[in-house]
């Protein structure tokens, strides 16, 4: 397949209700995006991913939609989007919405009519089950806490809900509902959007046979056998024909619990299903049974580099990575992989960031990494939002005996809201977010990491994704090379060498806070100097701490 734009492109990931208010509420929104646009422009990515902002109960921050073809009121209006959207378009960015299907909102006028009566037209919109033997149908968990099942008084059945219970499960077997969403996709690639990111779309075909397993700590079996991975396959491809398929897009999907095998399927270049799909290996590394992801312990460096090599040698040629450390979802990536101390933070930052971005795949910058910004440190959950978070304190305290302090220092690691604190843009009390009370409070070290200190210092986190997001423009090794891991069994090193044709790319990056011996070979003698972190070259065979650099051949 020639080559598509969304191969040499980077990503910006935008959390509205964080990045810019515009109107004083202490609430992100859409003209604060438009005002912002230039930075972005200026930080040189090709697309904004926008998290939703659809009509919403914001039960799940937006996640749980009323209206797909409506802006929820605390973001703007129609008009605010298409002036983003035009906005946007003449500084040559282009945008992808956030499109959620496997469930919506239980205010969602479809569901409303569903739970109305047994034999409403919108009834098999849903999935709705009898008790059996007086509880749910089966012995799931949902992902934030309690069952999958919700208990219906006005009909006297349950109604699946693989997240909370105000985000009913859509019934993608009926052709009904695939209709409606192929129509909502048309509505906003009619309007001149690029492409979609598609939430947890891997999720949408389940196992009819709704299966019980075995309860873990929570009293609930995990959900994941539930999802009936083979089937979404020709729902993708029937989307791919009626929909995108008219249009030049751009598509990800986030497919939990993905296989190299799978992402084979759903990405593969010839083009009948997605560009490009999320995985989770290398985030859940150190995900346990008994704790689920609030186990504190850092992924050993080894385990990090077999799985990104397992990715990028198994897609190589077939289908199409992408890259990222972190997300709306996820801690801050320089606190996770990096070093978030005053002394080597900067220096980390920059050695994460180069060690993704040359890589092969799609890059994803969340709002905020390129600025290396870091965990809240979190000392009460007065202070978190998030849901999961809220349900992860519990499991922690009441199931897993931890204590306060012990489930504190999980949120301060591994809490959603870590990635949603407000945008730092400037070292003022409310970080030049809002000119009201912040939905989230403000990293008090909005002080000394903000944009207005970034964007004119060469030397600065900024300064160094710029360089790495032209070099992905420029270089067709770092879109198209292939990939090989060097020192796979290091504890403290992550290399590696990307080779195109007679191009040639050694990435090295130190992971630790001490010298390491790494002898680069004699090939590489008058190489081309990139993404490097130290403003000067070191002794020769040494990588200083968390030192990066790249040395082309083109």
């Amino acid at each position: 397949m020639s080559e598509q734009w969304w191969q040499r492109a980077v990503v910006y990931q935008i959390y509205p209700k964080s990045f810019q208010d515009s109107n004083g509420d202490g609430i992100g929104d859409l003209p604060g995006i438009t005002r912002r646009l230039p930075y972005l422009a200026k930080l040189g990515v090709d697309v904004i991913w926008l998290s939703p902002i659809y009509a919403s109960p914001m039960d799940d921050n937006g996640y749980d939609i009323s209206d797909y073809r409506d802006i929820a009121p605390v973001f703007g209006t129609m008009d605010d989007f298409d002036a983003l959207l035009e906005r946007a378009h003449e500084l040559g960015l282009k945008i992808v919405m956030d499109l959620v299907v496997n469930h919506s909102s239980d205010e969602h006028p479809w569901f409303k009519e569903s739970r109305s009566s047994r034999d409403n037209p919108y009834r098999d919109y849903y999935y709705w089950r009898d008790a059996v033997d007086g509880h749910e149908p089966s012995n799931m968990g949902g992902v934030f806490g309690g069952s999958i099942w919700e208990w219906d008084e006005t009909t006297e059945q349950y109604y699946l809900h693989c997240f909370s219970k105000k985000q009913p499960d859509l019934n993608w077997e009926n052709p009904r509902v695939r209709d409606e969403v192929y129509g909502l996709m048309n509505f906003w690639l009619a309007k001149g959007v690029d492409g979609f990111r598609m939430d947890v779309i891997g999720m949408i075909a389940k196992d009819l046979s709704f299966p019980s397993g075995t309860p873990g700590p929570s009293g609930y079996a995990p959900l994941w056998p539930l999802i009936d991975d083979a089937r979404v396959h020709p729902w993708l491809k029937e989307m791919r024909q009626r929909v995108l398929s008219r249009y030049d897009t751009m598509t990800v999907g986030e497919v939990c619990g993905a296989t190299v095998e799978a992402a084979r399927k759903y990405a593969n270049l010839d083009g009948s299903e997605l560009s490009m799909v999320f995985q989770f290996d290398h985030v859940s590394l150190t995900d346990t049974v008994e704790r689920g992801k609030w186990s504190v312990e850092k992924p050993c460096l080894r385990d990090l580099k077999r799985v990104f090599d397992h990715w990028e040698r198994g897609l190589d040629g077939v289908a199409w990575n992408s890259l990222y450390w972190d997300n709306h979802d996820q801690p801050r990536a320089v606190s996770r992989w990096g070093n978030d101390s005053s002394q080597w933070r900067e220096l980390s930052a920059k050695m994460l960031a180069t060690c993704l971005h040359l890589m092969q795949g799609t890059p994803y910058i969340y709002q905020g990494e390129e600025l290396g910004m870091t965990n809240y440190p979190f000392e009460d959950m007065s202070l978190v939002d998030d849901l999961e978070a809220h349900d992860g304190y519990r499991l922690l305290t009441q199931d897993c005996g931890w204590t306060h302090e012990q489930a504190m220092a999980a949120m301060r690691e591994k809490c959603r809201d870590n990635a949603r604190t407000p945008m730092q843009w400037d070292a003022s009390d409310k970080a030049g977010f809002t000119e009201g009370e912040p939905w989230l409070p403000v990293n008090p070290n909005a002080s000394s990491i903000n944009a207005e200190a970034q964007v004119d210092d060469k030397n600065s986190v900024f300064a160094h994704y710029q360089r790495l997001i032209k070099l992905r423009h420029e270089s067709d090794v770092v879109v198209h090379g292939s990939f090989e891991m060097l020192v796979p069994e290091s504890e403290e090193i992550f290399a590696y060498e990307r080779v195109l044709g007679d191009k040639r790319l050694l990435v090295a990056c130190n992971f630790c806070d001490h010298e390491l011996s790494f002898s680069v070979d004699e090939r590489y003698a008058g190489a081309l100097r990139v993404g490097e972190n130290y403003p000067e070259e070191g002794p020769a065979g040494t990588l200083r701490p968390y030192e990066c650099f790249g040395l082309l051949l083109e």
